[in-house]
């Protein structure tokens, strides 16, 4: 009882702090039919200043980060980031009423990382005083990249299977689709694609000035003081489109409805899981704990969808993009105090 009371307060006095305060807001905006808009422009250039922050102080920070102290968590992260896209593929994938494509598609979102939750979850452990290492921007490619690569190869690979059971010759492999242009070119065209999405674009380039140059002043003097204020308008505008989003899910099956509400916290104790055991080999912080369950727990919003499109058009938007934004990001932000709970009971903060 103690406990479930220690997690209840924790989580209503998050609530209350501007991150997930503005979140809510605007849910609360779009839902009572406000006509407030954030261009297209703006929304961009406030997601890509807060990425080039995230890579900047990624960067600066593996500077001075040991090999080991960073490889163990990124691979913790990369090995998480399969595990959500397998498991998605293994459950909603198969579920009645859902089309495979749309299943991995979906269950590559949630194995992505929302750039903006991570922002979000790195800001509330500010005003808490609880720290995390510096490099944890580092880790977000090596999650993203591995679930979206994952998720789309599976979803490639079951559409070649379905071709192939509708052939009556043994010509082809794998339905009509070479198996060296599979395994050659498939992988090869879907990791610079996403690559070359905006969300990593930026924070890779901010993650290289931040390692190889020396943006000290400029990350002291702008991107710090602006990053809170930024944020806050980020999370208005997502919780308009969170709200916006929930109404695409009418057209599709009810499992999305389930997912959306299931997988960020079920992959959550995943990320979770993987921080406690980088915690134990390599000292991970409690703070990078509850970071890389954040991770787990978003689905990405900003480079998965553009990925997807690009790399399954057969799948439907309304699936994966309304399931994700519409429930999974705001379930994902709203259990960051989950996560600060567990921690502070299994670590201490």
């Amino acid at each position: 009882m103690d406990v479930i009371i220690t997690v209840t307060a924790t989580v209503v006095d998050q609530l209350q702090k501007p991150t997930l305060a503005f979140l809510i807001g605007g849910m609360l905006l779009a839902s009572l039919g406000s006509k407030l808009e954030v261009s297209e422009p703006v929304y961009k250039f406030v997601v890509m200043l807060l990425l080039l922050k995230v890579g900047l102080g990624a960067g600066i920070s593996v500077r001075e980060a040991t090999l080991t102290a960073l490889i163990v968590p990124a691979i913790c992260a990369a090995i998480v980031g399969i595990l959500i896209a397998l498991i998605g593929g293994s459950t909603l994938a198969k579920w009645r009423g859902v089309s495979q494509t749309d299943g991995f598609a979906t269950a590559g979102l949630f194995g992505a990382v929302s750039a903006s939750t991570l922002a979000a979850a790195m800001a509330i452990l500010d005003d808490e005083r609880v720290a995390y290492e510096g490099f944890i921007g580092a880790l977000y490619p090596f999650m993203d990249i591995a679930a979206l690569v994952t998720a789309i190869v599976l979803a490639k690979l079951a559409m070649a299977r379905r071709t192939a059971s509708t052939q009556h010759n043994g010509t082809m492999a794998l339905g009509g689709t070479p198996r060296g242009t599979v395994e050659d070119g498939l992988l090869k065209g879907i990791l610079i694609d996403t690559v070359r999405s905006p969300a990593i674009s930026a924070l890779l380039i901010g993650l290289t000035i931040g390692i190889f140059a020396e943006p000290d002043s400029v990350y002291d003097s702008f991107y710090e003081p602006l990053f809170r204020g930024l944020l806050s308008i980020l999370m208005l505008i997502m919780g308009m489109e969170a709200w916006a989003r929930l109404s695409e899910l009418r057209k599709v099956a009810h499992a999305y409805i389930a997912y959306g509400l299931a997988a960020p916290l079920v992959h959550g104790l995943l990320g979770f899981g993987a921080g406690l055991m980088a915690h134990e080999l390599t000292g991970f912080s409690a703070g990078g704990v509850i970071l890389l369950a954040v991770m787990a727990a978003s689905s990405s919003d900003i480079s998965g969808p553009p990925t997807m499109r690009a790399a399954l058009p057969e799948a439907n938007p309304s699936a994966y993009v309304g399931s994700s934004t519409g429930l999974g990001t705001p379930v994902a932000i709203l259990s960051i105090p989950l996560w600060m709970a567990l921690a502070d009971m299994l670590i201490g903060l």
